[in-house]
């Protein structure tokens, strides 16, 4: 099949020239589909240019609509960021990140007007953090 060296060669180009096409493809596409800009009668116009003349399609696609692409691009990052703050967000403050604060507050309120002892604190301080205290370790 490969006869020498430049065969070869020429093969691996032109393998990496079609791969990086059918990248070119899948990224003009998603970005099609992406637009909010764009009606359905747009978006299914584009996608016929570029089925019917691909290589006219998507280069004739990236100079008309080229610079929006980054800011859709830039959009979607954005709100997937904003998606996973705002989860990370939502698991601390359901398990434990405020709760021990006052937990541990209402157990300092509870020493401070004579209701349990120190040693009292310290076990209701070690359960709220998620720790084991020194003392029930030393002591029993």
């Amino acid at each position: 099949m490969f006869d020498n060296n430049g065969s070869f060669l020429l093969a691996m180009f032109e393998f990496f020239i079609f791969v990086a096409w059918i990248m070119c493809l899948f990224y003009v596409f998603s970005d099609i589909f992406r637009d909010r800009d764009l009606g359905g009668g747009a978006k299914t116009l584009w996608c016929i240019f570029i089925i019917v003349l691909p290589f006219l399609g998507v280069f004739v696609y990236l100079i008309a609509r080229g610079s929006g692409m980054t800011r859709r691009s830039m959009e979607a990052r954005q709100q997937l960021m904003d998606q996973q703050a705002e989860y990370v967000r939502s698991v601390v403050g359901s398990s434990g990140g405020d709760a021990s604060i006052d937990q541990i507050a209402s157990a300092k309120k509870l020493l401070d007007d004579g209701a349990i002892t120190q040693t009292e604190f310290e076990h209701l301080k070690a359960r709220a953090l998620g720790t084991t205290s020194v003392s029930e370790g030393a002591g029993a």
